[in-house]
């Protein structure tokens, strides 16, 4: 094992050097600047950076400085060392991807007070000193020697939400009516009250009247602007919520307080439901920070086992959701457990029998390409170790799964292995449902702005049939 050795200040002897190289990386920057707090645009900023104002000034010497201390604190005179004082002079910028060298040379020793005097340079790789200074240390005056120690791996993710963009297009239409079922709960009252105050819903509150009003006295949110429909059971909230929705009387319906195994069946129910043409599946987007985009996943919440016809709609309806959040040509995985067609492993029939489908038009809007495993999904690298090729790995837009323990299991993976933000909604049917359980208001909100852009792409697309210029 590798061990750290000092050097006592009766070891050191003047004229006694040690030094080491880095190549500076933009996640260095980005790890000094979280440590640091330094968000100085010139060390930073990638694009100002490169820039002709950049070069005016002495970008990223801080990171240098930290190399000379790393020499001083490990190399010589090592473990035990004291820093004092430091002068440096910062000659040319150092930019991402430049080489250093950095190298201290004992120039000094001051024997009183054990301390060692040092001459601090730095040279990029075209030779150019690029820093060179002193730095004066307290040396240790024993011996020590340790296993160096093994350093945690950092891995950096975005911090920015890829959610905001969608949640700004949605604001710029109207709100709509939604029917929310049995908000007997605080925390539904402060979701339903949020996704108001941002203009994405005008509540109308089903369930029993006193029970709501005592949720939101706990909420600390005044409802005296919403319509609340007094009914005491919530059987009867769920009745009427799609009793509304059939009548075109709101434009969403929010589970609330329903239990998801009671509300399904009533949202399938032949003739009484929210049945259309196509099935009802649900969509849960993904904000994966490691991830360079949203990604759709379905179904994994509505149908459990799904036919290879009940797999075409789901698909379908995930690519017309797709276009509603404004991706033109989807990329669409149709996930399996192996990346080959196995006659024994249904779901590899039929993602094949889907992506044939696409071919002939039975499914359109987007490019599908299955079966695919996860890991051939999301690593280009690991796809093409098996020559695999396609447009969809490493830029998938949607994943398909082949049933919905796989996608709930999946979506639970992400969100608490891979800190996704899950937001979603069932579509397909007359009016979007938001089925997920609120454990995050501001996702509740996101899942709103969802349905309202799905919702003015339905209208939209009805409206360009209804004047001849698009037909199925």
């Amino acid at each position: 094992m590798d061990e750290l050795e000092n050097r006592t200040f009766d070891e050191i002897a003047v004229g006694d050097t040690a030094s080491l190289t880095r190549t500076l990386t933009e996640n260095d920057i980005k790890i000094f600047a979280i440590m640091s707090g330094d968000i100085n645009p010139a060390h930073v900023d990638t694009e100002y950076a490169q820039s002709e104002m950049f070069k005016k000034v002495i970008g990223h010497g801080m990171w240098g400085g930290a190399l000379i201390s790393t020499v001083l604190g490990t190399l010589l005179p090592g473990p035990g060392t004291i820093y004092i004082g430091q002068t440096i002079r910062f000659k040319k910028p150092v930019a991402i991807g430049d080489t250093l060298a950095v190298k201290v040379t004992a120039i000094e020793k001051i024997p009183e007070k054990k301390r060692v005097i040092f001459t601090c340079e730095c040279r990029n790789q075209h030779d150019e000193v690029v820093m060179e200074g002193q730095a004066e240390v307290i040396a240790p005056t024993k011996k020590i020697r340790r296993p160096k120690a093994e350093l945690p791996e950092i891995s950096l993710r975005r911090t920015r939400s890829l959610f905001a963009p969608y949640l700004e297009k949605a604001q710029k239409f109207n709100p709509l009516r939604a029917a929310v079922i049995y908000p007997v709960h605080e925390k539904i009252i402060r979701a339903v009250h949020d996704a108001a105050l941002n203009k994405l819903m005008q509540p109308i509150l089903i369930g029993p009247k006193q029970r709501i009003h005592l949720a939101a006295a706990a909420a600390g949110v005044d409802i005296s602007a919403y319509e609340i429909i007094d009914t005491e059971l919530s059987h009867a909230a769920m009745t009427k919520a799609i009793a509304m929705a059939r009548k075109g009387e709101v434009g969403v319906i929010v589970r609330g307080g329903a239990r998801r195994e009671e509300l399904l069946p009533l949202m399938l129910k032949e003739n009484k439901g929210l049945l259309m043409d196509r099935c009802i599946s649900n969509v849960i987007v993904l904000d994966v920070p490691t991830y360079k985009k949203a990604l759709i996943l379905t179904d994994t919440l509505v149908n459990a086992n799904p036919n290879l016809e009940t797999k075409r709609s789901i698909t379908q309806n995930a690519i017309d959701f797709a276009h509603a959040l404004g991706i033109e040509k989807p990329k669409v995985a149709i996930l399996a457990g192996v990346d080959t067609i196995n006659h024994s492993l249904q779901s590899t029939i039929d993602a094949a029998a889907l992506c044939k489908m696409a071919e002939r038009g039975q499914i359109d809007g987007g490019i599908l390409d299955g079966p695919l495993t996860f890991d051939n999904v999301i690593s280009i690298a690991v796809a093409k170790s098996k020559g695999i090729e396609s447009p969809v790995i490493g830029d998938a837009d949607i994943l398909v799964v082949p049933n919905l323990e796989t996608g709930s299991m999946l979506a639970k993976q992400l969100e608490y292995l891979a800190e996704s933000r899950n937001a979603g909604l069932a579509i397909g049917g007359r009016v979007p449902v938001l089925m997920g359980h609120i454990n995050d208001i501001s996702l509740s909100t996101i899942s709103c702005a969802f349905a309202m852009l799905n919702t003015d792409h339905q209208q939209n697309e009805l409206r360009l049939k209804l004047k001849g210029e698009k037909y199925d």
